[in-house]
């Protein structure tokens, strides 16, 4: 006996328009939560363009037709975004091979970002070899709505969190993840995230704390027929909708 399909999910929509007629008239605007934009999950990705130390950058064109990951910084020569930078471009051979490719955002510009790198390779012994977008002005911050109100810099201005989106190949957001700027992030865990993503396209879900190569769930809206080897648990209420099945990918 098969779970009911999950109820279908309402069509993606395009993030909200950033507002950047209000965010134009200052600083001080841009600090108001209505100046800054919304993206939620199942949004298209805004398409944002930028200066980065690698030369201007459109986002979407830069993804092309694969997955890509945009992640967030506070701060150009600080302690916590130097070690995440150098952790992301020790990985970002793993990403390619996910068919993934990275971009940072700091709310520098692009003199800061070029001076940046030699520290984050003398302190990490890793390569910053994808784009880091500019922005000193926090309007790319504003538009996807990553400013701290509560969290100022010594100049007044707000902090930007430390966000994560995970955009797939047709530039829908499928995952978002939010720190505060104190705590770093864990580049393994936004990797298994990438990866258990691309297992949903396969029909299957992870489990907590699942890694690749450990059970799968398949997901209620398939049918458990289309998957050999499926392991159904006996629970107390009779319902079978816990269905595990071997990792499909690591079991080709």
């Amino acid at each position: 006996q098969d779970s009911p399909a999950w109820t279908a999910a309402p069509q993606p929509r395009a993030a909200p328009a950033f507002d950047l007629l209000s965010a134009s008239s200052g600083m001080g605007s841009i600090l108001s939560s209505n100046a800054q934009g919304v993206v939620r999950i199942g949004d298209t990705m805004p398409d944002l363009a930028a200066a980065s130390q690698l030369g201007s950058i459109r986002l979407h064109e830069y993804f092309g037709d694969g997955w890509g990951i945009l992640f967030s910084h506070p701060a150009d020569f600080t302690p916590i975004c130097t070690t995440e930078l150098g952790r992301a471009a020790a990985l970002a051979p793993e990403f390619l091979k996910l068919d993934c490719k990275l971009v940072a955002l700091s709310c520098n510009d692009v003199a800061s970002h070029r001076a940046w790198l030699a520290d984050i390779t003398a302190a990490t012994g890793a390569s910053v070899e994808f784009p880091i977008l500019a922005d000193p002005d926090r309007r790319l911050a504003a538009q996807l709505g990553m400013l701290d109100q509560d969290n100022l810099n010594a100049a007044g201005l707000p902090m930007t969190v430390r966000s994560v989106f995970i955009v797939d190949p047709s530039k829908k957001v499928k995952l978002i993840l939010t720190y505060p700027a104190s705590t770093g992030r864990s580049f393994a865990e936004i990797q298994r995230a990438l990866i258990s993503l691309q297992r949903a396209a396969v029909g299957v879900a992870t489990p907590a704390d699942w890694q690749p190569g450990d059970e799968t769930v398949i997901l209620p809206s398939k049918k458990t027929e289309d998957f050999p080897g499926c392991r159904v648990a006996d629970l107390p209420s009779g319902k079978q909708y816990l269905r595990f099945v071997p990792d499909p990918v690591q079991n080709k």
